[in-house]
Formats: structure tokens, C-alpha cells, sequence
């Protein structure tokens, strides 16, 4: 193969966006003449090259879109360290049917149990089975609200907003705001309710809700819309970063 059909054949793969088809041929062609293969299996072998390689490029860009402030896996999780109801219902959330019934999740409990790292595990395994995913702070999320509106670009948020298979809201609870911001918190999150999954994660029993909202009414309507049907775990436990403390002081 003269060196201009390997120059044409760089710039048609590039033309074509077909960057493995480009690293991979010549190494295939090498194999298909050593083992003798047909041609239609040195084409097919590239194609399936490139198509893998396509689904490992998009599944990075879901997770990168997504928005995790970090990375961490399901099974990066010590179960036995979660509290008994993270426990017990694991396995039910692994299977992730809950997207697919349009559930939402409450995680509900004291700081540092693992609300978050659980959340951001089942957000990342959801990326990996071409799942559209969102995860945002409440806080981050009113802002973003505001924003739009200010920018008469409300509705095309809340199009994609309601669109994506899982949104994760964080931090629901940390900061409480005026009666707008819940308003809009309220109306924004109804959007999905009933057909889309949310994962919701809170420091504060629902009991506690008013103190964020301010208004008796619209709290027992969030938190109606947001619990029907829900799968509720109670995260209530010691601290991980508290026995993380423990461990260093006793060593």
C-alpha cells in the first residue's frame, strides 16, 4: 500500500469521523493477511471497532453532561457501613427499574451517610445503561431557574429538564429560601412528577419541610407530589466521616 492511499484513507476516515476505523485499520489488515480472513471480516471486525468505540465516547459524555461533582461507583460503597434501610433496599435500587416506572427515590437523613455518594453511584451506573442523567444542588438548580427566566429562557429549561430519565437534586434542605425560589422549585420539579424519576436527597425529616418553603400549603404539596410512590430510605446513622475521625484518632 503506497503511502498516498494511506494519506487518502487518513483524510476519508476523517472526513467520515471514523477515528478508530483510522487507528485500527492498518493493525486489522496486518491480522486479516496473517489468519486469512475474508474481506467481509476484516470490514465487519472494523465496524464493530468503531461502534464500540462510539458507545465508550458517548457513555463519557453522558456521565461529563450529567454534572457529578465527582465519580464514585456503587461499588465503590461499603454496604455494611450504610445505614440498615440503605442496606436492606440496595439491591432494588441497583437494578435501577425505578427510571423506568418513573419513580422517584427520598434519601433522607443526617449529614455524611451517604446519601450523596449513593445518589451520584446509581446516577453513574444509569450513564452507563444509556440512561440521560442530571445532577444539581437545589440551590444551583433555583439559580439556574432564575436565570433562565431573567433571560426569557424558561421554557427551554424546563423542556430539557423534563426530558432527562433521572435528575438528581442534592442539598434539599441545606439552604432554605424565599417564597419565589419555592414556588418555582415547586413548579419546576412537577414537571416530572409521575413520569419521570427523581432522586431527591435531604437532612430534614418531612415534618421539617416548612422550614425551607416557608408556607405550610405549598410544602404539603411538595412533599405529596414528590412522595407518591416513591421509594423512601431512612439514612439516619453515624456519620462516615465521623468513624473516619475515630479511626485516625484510635490509630
Amino acid at each position: 500500500m503506497t503511502q498516498s492511499t494511506q494519506e487518502q484513507i487518513d483524510h476519508c476516515s476523517r472526513q467520515l469521523k471514523l477515528p478508530a476505523f483510522r487507528e485500527q485499520y492498518l493493525s486489522f489488515a496486518q491480522e486479516a493477511a496473517t489468519e486469512n480472513h475474508s474481506y467481509e471480516t476484516y470490514l465487519l471486525r472494523l465496524m464493530e471497532q468503531e461502534i464500540d468505540q462510539r458507545i465508550i465516547r458517548r457513555t463519557k459524555q453522558r456521565i461529563r453532561r450529567a454534572g457529578f461533582p465527582y465519580q464514585k461507583l456503587l461499588q465503590d460503597l461499603e454496604k455494611k457501613e450504610l445505614p440498615q434501610d440503605g442496606q436492606d433496599k440496595f439491591q432494588q435500587l441497583e437494578r435501577l427499574d425505578f427510571i423506568q416506572r418513573g419513580q422517584n427515590i427520598i434519601f433522607s437523613g443526617n449529614p455524611g451517610t451517604g446519601k450523596t455518594h449513593l445518589a451520584i453511584g446509581i446516577g453513574i451506573k444509569a450513564c452507563l445503561k444509556d440512561y440521560s442523567v442530571l445532577f444539581t444542588t437545589i440551590p444551583r438548580l433555583i439559580t439556574h431557574i432564575l436565570e433562565a427566566r431573567s433571560e426569557k429562557k424558561l421554557q427551554l429549561l424546563e423542556s430539557r429538564f423534563e426530558k432527562y430519565d433521572l435528575v438528581i437534586c442534592d442539598e434539599f434542605g441545606y439552604v432554605s429560601f424565599d417564597k419565589q425560589a419555592a414556588e418555582i422549585l415547586f413548579t419546576h420539579l412537577s414537571l416530572r412528577a409521575g413520569r419521570k424519576a427523581t432522586i431527591i436527597t435531604t437532612n430534614l425529616a418531612f415534618d421539617r419541610w416548612k422550614e425551607i418553603f416557608g408556607d405550610e400549603i405549598l410544602t404539603a404539596a411538595m412533599v405529596d407530589r414528590l412522595t407518591h410512590k416513591a421509594i423512601m430510605l431512612n439514612m439516619n446513622g453515624q456519620s462516615f466521616r465521623i468513624k473516619e475521625t475515630q479511626k485516625q484518632l484510635n490509630q
